[in-house]
């Protein structure tokens, strides 16, 4: 199964599914401190907001719409109240569009549910929002209304990379500074988790990591004579697999989610592996909340 064959009621579907969820779980963007554009949530600096925050002297140029003139008339000194500003979160939602992610129903379905849930969890919240698929070495922004339209389909399609079997070079991303960025994949892709993670937590950027996986990927139960195909480049391979084989890829697989869950430490990047097996929200309480990259909603 492939994104661009999805019909329009799977993808209809799985968003009604991250819309329920995101009303139970949110993204955890309210311990955060921001700097930015007006929103709703507190920032680091100062502006017009109504929590006041401190006091200091008059300088020309201030606003005297925020002198203090109770202070004025008791001392005749002009001084400014400081309020902090509001600001809006800002989140980047990256997704990895390789055909793994969607080749079979349950695991296209969760990382629909999920792409769908990440973005209406920042929208929910107030955030400036963007989303960028990328395959390899393509990316291109996707606009809102596509998404929710779910018209989104033929953006994947376009695009063009050189390797589609290679790992998402995130370094193409245009990540916006100080955003909260969320890198959805299975990460089933060669390669060190270092460049996409230091991409990631470029710029102020803060790392979240969302991966769904499915058990037959994990703890396969393969024997005999297997047919594999490679789903980014639809090649087959045929394979005899006896007990040891499948120890070695066990042993394979436990080892590269292992490096990647040290190497998300390094970075104090956050990451949750998502079961595809399950119903969403069960999924999600087991997973997401614990490793924090969603909480639940007040």
């Amino acid at each position: 199964m492939k994104l661009e064959i999805l019909d329009s009621g799977q993808l209809a579907d799985a968003h009604r599914a991250a819309l329920a969820a995101a009303g139970r779980l949110r993204l955890p963007l309210r311990s955060r401190v921001w700097q930015g554009q007006a929103g709703e949530f507190l920032g680091a600096g100062v502006g017009s907001s109504l929590d006041f925050q401190d006091h200091r002297t008059y300088v020309p140029g201030d606003d005297p719409r925020h002198i203090n003139w109770q202070a004025y008339a008791r001392t005749g000194h002009y001084t400014m109240k400081l309020y902090r500003e509001e600001v809006r979160p800002v989140v980047d939602l990256v997704v990895d569009v390789s055909d793994s992610m969607f080749y079979l129903h349950a695991k296209a379905r969760r990382s629909l549910e999920l792409i769908y849930l990440i973005a209406e969890s920042a929208l929910q919240s107030g955030a400036s929002l963007a989303v960028h698929p990328v395959l390899a070495d393509a990316t291109a922004p996707l606009h809102l209304d596509e998404l929710r339209s779910h018209r989104w389909r033929d953006r994947i399609a376009s695009l063009a990379p050189s390797d589609p079997s290679a790992p998402p070079r995130l370094d193409l991303v245009p990540f916006r500074a100080n955003a909260v960025r969320v890198f959805l994949s299975d990460l089933l892709f060669p390669g060190d988790p270092e460049p996409i993670l230091r991409a990631l937590n470029a710029r102020h950027g803060s790392a979240t990591v969302i991966c769904p996986f499915l058990a037959d990927e994990s703890r396969p139960k393969w024997s005999g004579n297997c047919d594999f195909i490679d789903t980014e480049t639809a090649s087959r391979h045929p394979h005899r697999i006896d007990p040891p084989v499948l120890r070695r890829y066990n042993k394979a697989y436990d080892a590269h989610f292992t490096l990647w869950k040290q190497s998300a430490r390094r970075h104090r990047a956050t990451l949750a592996r998502i079961a595809c097996d399950t119903d969403l929200l069960p999924a999600l309480f087991a997973e997401a909340i614990p490793a924090g990259a969603l909480e639940a909603s007040d």
